[in-house]
């Protein structure tokens, strides 16, 4: 089976004009078939200001009204992934930038209201892996919109890492996938005081127990729940790591 390298780039990397490029160079080295998913959230929250909508998040996960969905929309799908798209075609990669909904790609639920209302924010239920095995066959690299739809007209903000692991899933019926989830930090850490304290190799269970102890917490939970469930289902490699080592082999390999 082809190599299939999935990458899951953060908002600060991605709306750092320098940090940007220098990881868009490094990006377009990597040999054979690869997928970028981007993020974009500082951005959404800047404009959202300037337009006098409030920003308003929970346990680092945004909640998405109305109005929040259509800057999100204009950010995500528009200026972060069109910013991109352009940056690759100039370091001669043939990208193509898309949502969940262009090509029916993805296929998500609104969340179901619980004890909280996240509003627009969808849950993936289905991805259109064919499209994407074409895409590649094609010599065209996706570049993908945290943003997803619902099957009937309605978009929905959809969590990027979520996305990428769930692209990584049903690739790994006809790639040897390799996850990369990068962002600002060299991997995962033993000690949120020391950039060096890199936890090399992670498992399920190094993973339950640092989350006893409040070593692993907050937003890196639901990024390495996202991680473990893609190595079980079959993709070869995951890695966490920051964006200047995508092709060093350094960072937090999950096992």
């Amino acid at each position: 089976m082809h190599q299939l390298t999935i990458i899951k780039i953060g908002g600060k990397i991605v709306e750092d004009p320098e940090s940007l490029i220098a990881f868009l160079k490094d990006f377009a080295l990597i040999a054979g078939d690869k997928i970028l998913v981007h993020g974009g959230g500082s951005s959404a929250n800047r404009l959202a200001e300037k337009l006098g909508i409030q920003t308003r998040m929970v346990d680092g996960r945004r909640i998405t009204d109305e109005d929040t969905l259509k800057v999100v929309t204009m950010v995500y799908a528009g200026l972060v992934n069109k910013n991109i798209v352009a940056k690759l075609q100039a370091l001669k990669v043939d990208a193509i930038g898309l949502t969940g909904a262009d090509m029916n790609l993805i296929l998500s639920a609104k969340r179901p209201v619980t004890t909280i209302d996240y509003g627009f924010v969808g849950d993936v239920k289905e991805i259109n892996a064919s499209v994407l095995s074409d895409l590649l066959r094609q010599g065209y690299i996706p570049v993908l919109a945290p943003l997803t739809h619902d099957g009937n007209g309605l978009l929905l903000n959809t969590n990027a890492d979520t996305i990428a692991g769930e692209i990584a899933k049903v690739m790994a019926f006809d790639f040897n996938v390799r996850l990369i989830y990068c962002f600002e930090k060299k991997g995962v850490l033993s000690d949120e005081n020391d950039e060096n304290s890199v936890i090399q190799n992670l498992d399920n269970a190094l993973f339950q127990q640092y989350r006893e102890e409040g070593i692993i917490k907050e937003g890196m939970i639901p990024k390495l729940e996202n991680a473990f469930q893609a190595k079980t289902c079959g993709v070869k490699e995951v890695i966490i790591t920051q964006a200047s080592d995508i092709n060093t082999g350094k960072g937090t390999f999950i096992k």
